[in-house]
């Protein structure tokens, strides 16, 4: 196995970082590399934002689902679908004008660019998780940081036509971190050839079987199962039901109506 598969199979999600500031030589040899990233039709529709303000990171720890670590991490990388300058330089070039010497219509971004500009920046900020690895500055990424639009829209100045899909808290690993990346799902149950794959009902139970292992009777739920357990914390939690309106109330100006 050469160095970067193996780069790729020992990283894990770290949230305790050694006591240091990420020198400014790796921070910016990381952000070259998110840069380099593949983009959609070379436009990169996204923005990074640079956090390392203490009140700043404090706000975040507390908005982002009360994770106390991330008040502690020496540097967080915001990453935000971003279409707010190709609509600039539009405006800038009087595209709005020309569509109408046209007769075609000139439209706000829509959903689908939203989602291509979120790729773009899903995109940017897993060539910084790799460049960080390398250079032995862990990462954890938060996705919490789609809740709560309004406050973070005011915390890091959002304009309008963009939205934080990720955020990456990053450090140096510390002395003495032991390296224990997460079980993933069985490759068979991921992976098909040409079409997808619905599972049948022993596969979708052999899929789960080492995620059931960590179901206990006895828990705050009443859940009879992990299925169950997992739904309460996870997909019906009430912080699943902040983002999802959050996302609802972020989207609401990507509509594609006409300017």
């Amino acid at each position: 196995m050469n160095s970067t598969l193996q780069l790729l199979k020992d990283r894990f999600s770290l949230r305790k970082y050694a006591d240091k500031e990420i020198t400014d030589e790796d921070l910016n040899a990381i952000i070259d590399a998110a840069i380099g990233a593949p983009t959609a039709g070379n436009m990169m529709m996204y923005s990074i934002i640079v956090v390392k303000d203490k009140n700043k990171k404090y706000i975040l720890s507390k908005t982002c689902d009360n994770q106390p670590f991330i008040a502690n991490t020496p540097v967080i990388l915001i990453f935000v679908a971003d279409c707010k300058r190709w609509f600039d330089y539009y405006n800038l070039s009087n595209v709005k004008d020309f569509c109408l010497n046209k007769k075609m219509p000139f439209t706000a971004p829509d959903i689908s660019n939203l989602l291509l500009a979120s790729s773009d920046a899903l995109i940017a900020a897993e060539n910084a998780v790799i460049a960080a690895e390398s250079l032995s500055i862990g990462s954890c990424y938060i996705g919490d940081i789609m809740e709560k639009y309004e406050i973070h829209k005011e915390l890091l100045k959002l304009p309008e036509y963009t939205f934080p899909v990720a955020m990456l808290c990053m450090g140096y690993y510390p002395e003495n971190a032991v390296r224990k990346p997460r079980v993933r799902f069985k490759k068979d149950y991921i992976v098909f050839n040409e079409e997808y794959k619905i599972l049948k009902n022993e596969e979708i139970i052999d899929m789960f079987s080492e995620k059931e292992k960590s179901f206990f009777k006895e828990n705050k739920y009443g859940a009879e199962n992990y299925g169950q357990m997992h739904y309460s914390f996870k997909t019906g939690s009430d912080f699943s039901k902040e983002m999802a309106r959050s996302v609802k109330e972020a989207i609401k100006q990507w509509n594609g109506d006409e300017l």
